[in-house]
């Protein structure tokens, strides 16, 4: 995990993007289908914001608002924390840890190229992890 670079790890993942003028039940509904916990607020090709399931939960619904009249840019995360796709996935741990976040955008300059979710990296180090015992296990049994 030391060396592998976010790039490896969101390589085969699509950014997922809303403008800022989507409803909330648009993005509500686009995450559902396509089961993530966030989308990256995109405005004239750049990062304007994000938008999570905790954001729809702690400034939509628990303070009354309708998702079908809420705009994404009344509720998003503007001040957002972002990182490079050619940094150590550790350091974007060490990010999300730090800063009690599990959706990291990653960008080039304020141009949106992907998201790193906490699972995401965790799910690809646990692939490569059982692929290696699986191979430790192979070799014990030729041996």
């Amino acid at each position: 995990m030391a060396t592998r670079v976010i790039r490896e790890v969101i390589k085969h993942r699509a950014v997922v993007t809303m403008p800022p003028k989507a409803s909330v039940r648009e993005a509500a509904k686009e995450m559902s289908k396509l089961r993530i916990g966030a989308v990256v607020v995109v405005e004239n090709g750049r990062l304007a914001g994000i938008f999570t399931e905790r954001d729809g939960l702690f400034r939509v619904l628990a303070d009354g608002l309708d998702p079908d009249t809420t705009l994404l840019e009344q509720v998003m995360t503007t001040d957002v924390t972002t990182i490079s796709a050619d940094k150590p996935l550790l350091h974007a741990l060490h990010l999300m840890q730090e800063n009690s976040f599990r959706h990291l955008p990653v960008v080039d300059g304020d141009v949106p190229k992907g998201m790193l979710s906490i699972r995401d990296a965790l799910d690809y180090e646990l692939v490569h992890f059982l692929r290696d015992m699986e191979k430790k296990e192979a070799l014990t049994e030729i041996i």
